[in-house]
């Protein structure tokens, strides 16, 4: 135990007796045989051009924490990482640089946990000989993205996502497992099996409970740990799809529309993509089983206080979760879509990323969003009314970025972009960022490893330039991405991938 409360660092001698003693006793955990560790060729060698720090003992020295909790910013911090892991936090005091030590002097900067994006996809939707009038070529193309949005998310401080949604899923297990074996760089992945309703661009048309119950039991046996039921599947094949899922301990998500979300509700859904925005029950003319015209837009516009509060029942009774994706919406919201000089979707290493063609429709999006005078202000109002109703009677809010290659939703910078609209909703930036981190990490039942700092998580966290508790815009400033301890470049990442999402 003496080596361990040695391991668990000087700070310890600082604290009341009960607190060091807690600290040791999880330094002793870290340094039992079960410790995790990486052997001394992880990560390879076309991953290891991006690592900044590799160190068997690592030390980030007078940092502010944000540790996703929900809590006050603690400044002028330690944190050590060892095995991957955090093994001790405390109070600011200097350390010697030594040869199996690395000592991070980083005031000035803050630390949050890694961001958990729970709609974030490795695809990108390509449309043929886009003209300047919005027409293309059709059949507009699902193109998988797997080079290049891996390495934007971790360059950003995203070290999980959900995939919610795959055009090519075996390409994402088998994209997965290069990661964890540090082939790759990238977030851990849990991967979404196929859009689950069509007809539509990603979905295959499912005829009946059966087929849909064999397409979860098909992906299920090759990997894939979430299922997306999507705007056209009936309750029956919803139905079937849950208890399938559930049946293997998997989750199902849904962006719906032929089934309203009472009723996904109601059949065991575990979570509603896109926040408040596609509910159609009360648009006119909803059939059961059949997507309405209006696809949610009135049922958003003109649901009453009494029928939210239902809603929001419901909802909580059956423990369903929120994921939020606000970035898409905000696009068409003229105070919020200015140039960069008055706050842009876009910053310039976003524009970056994309290949020159992205630039372009991104560029030919933006000027016939802002011609053609439509204004989705009040409907995003109200959404972000009904995500703060939804958090205040004690349901799980989620976030997630939905980059598909329209709206401007690039990996990484989308996810800061929504984190940043939370904050616009009507969150506190501690709030907003226990949304991105935490409340991701106990959907997926991952709260005991990763979601918010503390001593025996996992060592996932974002290096970030600034104070973003103070000013949120300081969420862009990441620097330094840790996952599972090792400290990767985000600017070498970012250079990677630079020109090559909407490529490939």
């Amino acid at each position: 135990m003496d080596a361990a409360c040695v391991a668990a660092g000087e700070w310890c001698r600082k604290l009341p007796e009960r607190k060091c003693l807690t600290l040791c006793l999880a330094a002793a955990l870290w340094h039992s045989p079960f410790v995790y560790a990486q052997s001394a060729d992880f990560p390879g060698p076309e991953v290891r051009k991006y690592v900044r720090v590799n160190a068997p003992k690592v030390i980030l020295e007078h940092v502010r924490i944000i540790d996703g909790t929900g809590a006050p910013p603690k400044s002028d911090q330690n944190i050590a990482i060892e095995n991957g892991r955090i093994v001790a936090i405390g109070p600011a005091a200097d350390r010697a640089q030594s040869a199996d030590v690395a000592v991070l002097d980083l005031r000035g900067y803050s630390v949050i946990p890694g961001i958990v994006g729970m709609h974030d996809h490795l695809l990108f939707n390509a449309r043929p000989n886009l003209q300047a009038d919005g027409s293309f070529d059709r059949p507009m193309l699902s193109m998988q993205m797997s080079f290049s949005a891996p390495r934007l998310y971790l360059a950003n401080g995203v070290t999980t996502i959900r995939t919610a949604g795959s055009v090519e899923p075996q390409t994402e297990v088998n994209l997965k497992q290069a990661i964890e074996k540090g082939v790759v760089p990238g977030p851990h992945l849990e991967v979404t099996g196929s859009f689950l309703g069509g007809p539509g661009l990603h979905a295959p048309v499912l005829n009946g409970p059966e087929d849909a119950r064999e397409a979860v039991a098909f992906w299920a046996d090759r990997g894939v740990t979430s299922f997306k039921a999507y705007v056209n599947i009936t309750r029956a094949e919803l139905r079937a799809v849950v208890t399938e899922a559930h049946k293997r301990g998997l989750k199902v998500l849904g962006h719906l529309c032929s089934v309203t979300y009472e009723e996904a509700a109601e059949a065991g859904i575990d979570s509603l993509e896109h926040s408040f925005f596609v509910n159609t029950q009360l648009d006119p003319g909803k059939e059961p089983d059949k997507c309405s015209d209006s696809r949610g837009d009135y049922t958003l516009e003109h649901m009453t206080t009494e029928q939210a509060n239902h809603l929001l029942t419901t909802l909580i009774r059956h423990h369903v979760a929120i994921t939020s994706t606000l970035p898409s919406t905000a696009f068409s919201v003229p105070s919020l879509n200015q140039d960069r000089d008055g706050k842009a979707p876009l910053t310039a290493a976003a524009l970056a990323a994309m290949t020159t063609v992205a630039r372009e429709g991104y560029a030919i999006d933006l000027k016939r969003s802002r011609a053609s005078g439509k204004d989705l202000t009040k409907l995003l109002r109200r959404d972000m009314e009904l995500e703060r109703a939804f958090v205040a009677r004690g349901g799980l809010l989620m976030a997630g970025s939905d980059p598909v290659g329209l709206f401007g939703s690039v990996p990484g910078f989308a996810d800061h972009r929504e984190i940043e609209l939370l904050v616009e909703a009507g969150f506190t930036p501690v709030q907003a960022i226990q949304i991105a981190t935490l409340n991701g990490a106990i959907f997926l039942g991952r709260q005991d490893r990763i979601g918010s700092i503390s001593v025996g998580k996992n060592a996932d966290l974002a290096v970030i330039k600034g104070d973003p508790a103070a000013h949120i815009s300081d969420i862009e400033n990441v620097e330094i991405v840790f996952k599972d301890g090792i400290g990767y470049d985000s600017e070498k990442l970012l250079d990677s991938a630079k020109g090559h999402y909407g490529e490939f």
